[in-house]
């Protein structure tokens, strides 16, 4: 329990390959949410604590918290906590080694270089040197998971990563606004044409034949063309939907690279 403190904010899918490689390297994590996540692929979200109270991913397990007693109770067995703190309040109380923006939210949220001594964000919509320390490429290919200590990542190509050809064909989105109501559940067998959920009556039809890899909790309210699922064509995957992605594991050995860089900088100092 006596690890150096790093903030992540998300606990999301990306968020949670960081998470993992954080945990098991000796850092005590502490993880901030919002009030009702919404990650789709949530068998390998951290963040589904806030809804069960316990999540676990790999071996490890994280807690939802709603205090600073809770939060040391939690490190102290172990498990990662959890918090719901969309603002990051709980951030100058603990005044961590470093601050991870794993949000993946395509813009700054509300991230500054002089909230911790390492402050680090994923992909786009952050400038390295500026806006954080160190910002991490999250784009799919020859430069995913790179360290950029000056400039931005990748600008959003706004294209779903290609998985057997498909792209945009494997993606769920919602048909209106309203809440979702599910017909299918993460880890489903589908066939094209299948419908997976409603929303306001409007069908939500799977477009390929596949697994069901990642879906929004059921009874969230979704907008329309708001990305709600994924569908793996690679049916003899089904593990996939339950471990951690080859995507966040780069991501989350590259936030690690930079915390220990930016550590060893510190120390020279």
């Amino acid at each position: 329990m006596n690890g150096e403190v790093v903030v992540v904010k998300s606990g999301g899918d990306i968020a949670s390959g960081v998470i993992q490689k954080l945990h098991r390297t000796g850092f005590r994590v502490l993880v901030l949410e919002m009030e009702n996540p919404t990650s789709i692929r949530r068998a390998v979200c951290f963040s589904e604590a806030v809804y069960n109270g316990k999540m676990e991913l790999e071996g490890i397990i994280s807690v939802h918290v709603k205090n600073i007693v809770e939060i040391y109770h939690a490190w102290s067995n172990d498990y990662v906590p959890v918090l719901v703190d969309p603002k990051g309040e709980y951030i100058d109380k603990f005044k961590p080694i470093a601050v991870i923006d794993a949000i993946i939210a395509k813009k700054n949220t509300g991230m500054n270089i002089n909230l911790a001594p390492i402050t680090i964000a994923i992909g786009p919509g952050f400038e390295a040197g500026k806006d954080v320390s160190v910002v991490i490429e999250s784009n799919r290919g020859h430069n995913l998971g790179r360290l950029i200590f000056k400039g931005c990542a990748e600008p959003n190509t706004e294209k779903p990563g290609s998985i057997e050809g498909y792209t945009f064909d494997r993606v769920l989105y919602s048909p209106e606004d309203g809440t979702i109501k599910l017909e299918h559940e993460i880890g489903d067998i589908v066939k094209s044409g299948n419908i997976i959920g409603y929303v306001n009556g409007q069908n939500i039809v799977s477009k390929i034949d596949g697994i069901v890899r990642g879906l929004i909790r059921e009874d969230t309210y979704v907008y329309k063309g708001m990305k709600i699922g994924d569908v793996d064509p690679r049916v003899e995957e089904l593990k996939n939907c339950y471990t951690i992605s080859d995507k966040a594991r780069a991501i989350g050995g590259a936030v690690l690279e930079a915390i220990m860089i930016e550590m060893r900088k510190i120390k020279n100092l």
